[in-house]
């Protein structure tokens, strides 16, 4: 308790807004007794809406941004707000003395949210903790005692609820939320079996409490099953059954790729589940060469890229596909920093190894090698859904021209496909597998394609400003790449399925060109496009062709064209120097006689010059 106490005047600090709204008057609404039955009469009883309160109280105080500790202060200035309110303090200022809720002064709902906020307060201490346990183990232990206190304070609440006195509904809400604390207790032991009948006990209540009430108050207890579902499916795997990980899997790929503490619980499991698969994981295989993987981190990420990989596809829409590429390229980053890590101090060793093997290249290297392929071949899969969906909006333009919003241009396609490309240089770049003539045949191929629809949405960029030869002419370049594709294929097909067709762009590209020579046929012969004489401006500003006659729309504009500004350089005659020659030439009379001979000096001249005789 003390240390609780302690805890939560340390949150004061982070709720001291808080402070400033309960005294405004916010503190007299919390305390007054909580929406339910209250006693009054024969026949009534007590209730509490358990779920809601908790809800609400995390949403409004912290938890909405993962503020454990301003959620703790809440707590704790609530609990003793509560207390001055009931009269049920714990002694005064210079001693302690405890008291307990029982059942004889059980005579307000207030008692049970009293245990409840002294429940909340342990149960965010110990989340707290666990955020900080992350680079500080020892916090831990403290993380576990917080939950024991937590549950402790649960079990009182349930057994207070046993009472004649309380509803059935809080009656059930407190087993709900007993079995919950529990649940969460037994998982931080690892102990999956006691955690998983916690939390099929919880999700049961709740389903059955969702059940019994209007949807509008079923929605709570919803969100909570929820919530409690992937734990359930975590313990589940961790006992043996395999197939756990499959729905952990299908669960996130339900969530649609939301942000909230449901995501991250979902990727956190997921992420531990697949630390528990990698134990056995010791070699992977790659182009016919085996490589060891001894880095816990790879490891994680090659078991959880099939799923991830499989997970894109099943993905509805292209906001949750483009959110799971983010996702596994920054895993993919994550294993090539620690591969990078491990390559640093072994760099004298595989320069060595070079030398001997002929070339061949180290396994960590190799392995990194093979990481970097999985990321630029997940960034050019990410960028080729991201034209796909962009080709679709610009059909979709053609057809029925909308106003508002920006709408894609054939430019934005053009930089996704030079991002590509970038791409499949650097593939081609990779230590290991410049002597791989498949592999670099393969690649080439992949370039081809990419630069035929490249080249594809430059001649659509060139129509729609109608330079219509330019754009005939990079038809002709598709048709070339697209025919090259086609003949050097061969064995290669298999890589060149996840492609686009390249039969496809060969009809459109023939359609396209009948299209745009009637496109120019018909410009050319378009009187209206043609300039007369009066409408032709050579560039001269106004002030240059008084003399001709012509209609200038500029003249009438913001840039109109009157003088050439600033006004260019003309040649003028410098300014003449002059040189006094005769200044060489010229002799001076002397000039002796007229200046003054200088005093005489010595003994005589210093006696002279005392009695004032002058020479």
């Amino acid at each position: 308790m003390a240390a609780e106490r302690q805890g939560g005047g340390g949150g004061r600090g982070a709720g001291a807004e808080e402070n400033k709204e309960h005294k405004d008057g916010k503190d007299n609404k919390e305390n007054e007794r909580p929406a339910g039955p209250q006693p009054g009469g024969l026949g009534d009883s007590l209730g509490l809406e358990i779920l809601q309160i908790v809800k609400e109280s995390q949403q409004q105080h912290g938890l909405r941004h993962g503020d454990f500790q301003r959620y703790r202060g809440y707590c704790s200035r609530r609990l003793r707000r509560l207390r001055k309110t009931l009269n049920f303090k714990m002694g005064n200022r210079h001693k302690f003395t405890g008291k307990k809720v029982t059942e004889e002064i059980l005579s307000d709902n207030r008692y049970l949210l009293l245990i409840l906020m002294d429940a909340e307060r342990a149960w965010s201490y110990a989340m707290q903790l666990k955020q900080e346990a992350n680079t500080e183990p020892r916090k831990r232990f403290h993380l576990l005692s917080r939950l024991r206190k937590a549950v402790k304070h649960a079990e009182e609440l349930e057994r207070l609820c046993e009472s004649n006195r309380v509803d059935a509904k809080t009656k059930l809400e407190a087993q709900a939320y007993m079995a919950y604390l529990t649940g969460m207790l037994r998982f931080e032991h690892q102990e999956w079996k006691a955690a998983m009948e916690a939390f099929n006990k919880c999700k049961t209540i709740y389903e059955k409490l969702a059940n019994a009430f209007t949807e509008e108050q079923a929605v709570l207890y919803n969100q909570r099953v929820e919530e409690i579902s992937p734990n359930i499916r975590y313990c589940a795997y961790n006992i043996g059954d395999q197939s756990a990980m499959n729905e952990l899997m299908q669960m996130r790929l339900r969530s649609g790729g939301t942000e909230g503490l449901l995501a991250e619980k979902l990727e956190a499991l997921i992420t531990q589940t697949r630390a528990k698969q990698a134990a056995t994981m010791s070699e992977v295989e790659w182009r016919g060469r085996t490589v060891p993987v001894k880095i816990d981190k790879v490891r994680i990420f090659l078991l959880g890229l099939a799923d991830n990989e499989a997970a894109i596809a099943q993905a509805e829409n292209e906001e949750t596909k483009e959110r799971l590429f983010e996702s596994l390229l920054s895993e993919c980053r994550d294993a090539i920093q620690a591969v990078r890590e491990e390559l640093k101090p072994d760099q004298k060793q595989r320069e060595h190894s070079l030398e001997n093997d002929s070339g061949k290249v180290s396994n960590i290297q190799y392995l990194h090698s093979y990481l970097t392929y999985i990321k630029l071949s997940t960034a050019i899969k990410r960028n080729e859904s991201m034209a796909k969906s962009l080709q679709k909006a610009l059909l979709q333009q053609q057809r029925s021209d909308e106003d508002g919003k920006r709408s894609p241009r054939p430019q934005d396609l053009i930089r996704l496909y030079d991002i590509i490309l970038q791409n499949l240089v650097e593939l081609t770049q990779l230590p290991g597998l410049e002597e791989d003539k498949n592999f670099q045949k393969e690649i080439g191929l992949k370039t081809l394609v990419y630069k035929a629809y490249r080249c594809f949405f430059i001649a659509q960029s060139y129509v729609l400003v109608k330079k219509w030869s330019e754009a005939l002419v990079l038809y002709e370049r598709v048709l070339k790449y697209a025919r090259e594709v086609q003949s050097g294929a061969g064995a290669h097909r298999n890589s060149l399925k996840e492609l686009p067709d390249v039969q496809d762009l060969i009809t459109q590209v023939n359609a396209e060109k009948y299209s745009l020579q009637a496109a120019a046929i018909l410009d050319a012969n378009d009187p209206h496009e043609t300039e007369s004489p009066s409408q032709v401006k050579d560039g001269k500003p106004l002030s240059e062709r008084f003399e001709t006659f012509c209609l200038d729309p500029s003249l009438v504009s913001k840039q109109v064209s009157l003088v050439h500004f600033p006004p260019g350089f003309q040649p003028i005659p410098c300014k003449p120097l002059f040189f006094d020659l005769a200044l060489n030439h010229v002799a001076f009379p002397p000039l002796e006689d007229k200046v003054e001979q200088k005093a005489k000096s010595g003994l005589t001249g210093y006696i002279k010059g005392i009695f004032g005789f002058k020479s």
